[in-house]
C-alpha cells in the first residue's frame, strides 16, 4: 500500500503559527512576547500558553495545520524536553514537514552548541539559544513568508 500523501494547500498572506511552552515551564511572559513581535509583523498566533504536554502540541499542530511551529522556554530545561517533542512531531506524518523553531534558555548552564546542533539533528528546523538577539528569529519567519 502506498503511503498517504499530504497536499500543499493554498498559501497567501500571513503565516499561520503555534507558539508554545514546553511541558515543564511555566513561563508566560515570552510567550506573549514572541505572540505580540509575530502579530506585529502580520501572522495569525495560536498561543497554546505555558506548560502544554508533548501530545496536546502535537494534535494542536494536526488540528491548526500551521505554517510554523515556535517552542519557547524559560526555566533552563528546554534541552530535555525539546527533543521528545521534536520526534513526536516528526513522527506525524502530516508534520514531517511542518517548519519547527526553539528558542530561549534551553540548558541551566546557557547557550551550548552541542545541544543546538542535537536539536537541529532530531528535526528543528532553527535553534535560537538564549542571548543571540531577535534578529535572526524574524529573519527566519520573514524566510518562511517569502517561499510561501
Amino acid at each position: 500500500m502506498k503511503p498517504v500523501e499530504r497536499a500543499d494547500r493554498p498559501r497567501s498572506g500571513p503565516l499561520d503559527v503555534v507558539v508554545t511552552g514546553l511541558p515543564s515551564d511555566a513561563h508566560t511572559w515570552n510567550l506573549v512576547f514572541i505572540q505580540l513581535l509575530l502579530e506585529d509583523l502580520g501572522h495569525k498566533v495560536v498561543n497554546l500558553g505555558p506548560c502544554v504536554p508533548q501530545d496536546e502540541i502535537v494534535e494542536s499542530c494536526c488540528t491548526f495545520e500551521p505554517d510554523l511551529l515556535v517552542v519557547s522556554s524559560v526555566n533552563g530545561h528546554g534541552f530535555n524536553d525539546a527533543r521528545p517533542l521534536i520526534e513526536a512531531v516528526r513522527s506525524r506524518w502530516e508534520l514531517a514537514a511542518l517548519p519547527s523553531v526553539i528558542g530561549g534558555k534551553l540548558g541551566v548552564g546557557g547557550g551550548d552548541q552541542e545541544q543546538a546542533t542535537e536539536l537541529m539533528l532530531a528535526g528543528f528546523d532553527a535553534v535560537f539559544q538564549d542571548g543571540t538577539g531577535i534578529a535572526a528569529f524574524t529573519s527566519f519567519v520573514g524566510s518562511l513568508a517569502v517561499t510561501r
